[in-house]
């Protein structure tokens, strides 16, 4: 019964809630093998109000502490390494059942570039697992991929 419940809801309605990040590959177009840029067991978590928006972090688990307890104090280093561990965005969402792809509208990112911008996700949602890859490819670290993330439903807390 619980099967057919969730078989009759919208991707939207089955979207909303808590994700826990399980993995994140980059397949670069030219065939060569996936990519870890973040490490093999990075951590992140997707967010799917009712309301209709979405923030989502990536992170490597092992990202080293600044020197210093103020944010504004770190070095150049700290900086680069910091930016280099983590992607950050958020904003309002639209689902587009019949494409089954969600769009997020970036209001706010750490990587400027993509604040005001739209990022497309293909979907793939079964049960409790959710799939996200690049609707085209991207670019990251001088290559060419199609970014893919797996993501489990998160318990309630």
């Amino acid at each position: 019964m619980e099967m057919e419940a969730a078989m009759t809801k919208s991707l939207r309605e089955r979207l909303v809630g808590a994700w826990k990040l399980a993995s994140y590959q980059e397949l670069p177009v030219d065939g060569a093998d996936p990519v870890e840029p973040l490490g093999h067991h990075p951590e992140g978590i997707i967010l799917y109000t009712p309301d209709g928006y979405m923030s989502a972090h990536i992170a490597r688990p092992d990202r080293p502490a600044f020197v210093s307890e103020d944010w504004f104090a770190g070095t150049l280093a700290e900086y680069q390494a910091e930016a280099t561990s983590y992607i950050a965005y958020s904003g309002p969402f639209h689902v587009n059942e019949e494409a089954g792809t969600v769009t997020h509208e970036v209001f706010v990112s750490l990587f400027p570039n993509w604040s005001g911008s739209t990022q497309t996700r293909r979907v793939e949602l079964e049960g409790d697992t959710l799939r996200l890859s690049t609707a085209s490819p991207i670019h990251s670290g001088g290559r060419t991929v199609t970014a893919r993330a797996t993501w489990h439903r998160a318990p309630p807390h």
